[in-house]
């Protein structure tokens, strides 16, 4: 796989990982809630789990690429902000368009 695909696979999938919160009402897309509505507080914890799981795919390719580059608290902070935005289709369908059941 050559790094440029590589560089847009984690992109997509850091699209999908975002929005995939404010998708359904199913945590993670599988399990159905009890009372069958997620809350904001889930969604957010979601996210951050989508976050880390993107991470961590993103930096088997970095390894299979070659050599990992160390990164400090500012990389996290710029991903993490880049996450965030990524999730804001996701968050205006479900909040701001989509009409109450």
């Amino acid at each position: 796989m050559s790094l440029t695909l590589s560089v847009w696979l984690v992109l997509l999938l850091a699209f999908l990982g975002a929005n995939l919160p404010f998708a359904s009402q199913r945590v993670l897309g599988l399990v159905n809630l009890p009372r069958g509505r997620k809350s904001l507080a889930l969604r957010l914890a979601e996210l951050v789990l989508c976050y880390c799981v993107v991470g961590a795919l993103a930096l088997l390719l970095e390894r299979r690429a070659g050599q990992i580059a160390p990164q400090g608290w500012e990389f996290y902070a710029v991903t993490g902000a880049l996450f965030v935005t990524l999730a804001f289709p996701g968050f205006v369908y479900r909040y701001l368009l989509r009409t109450r059941d």
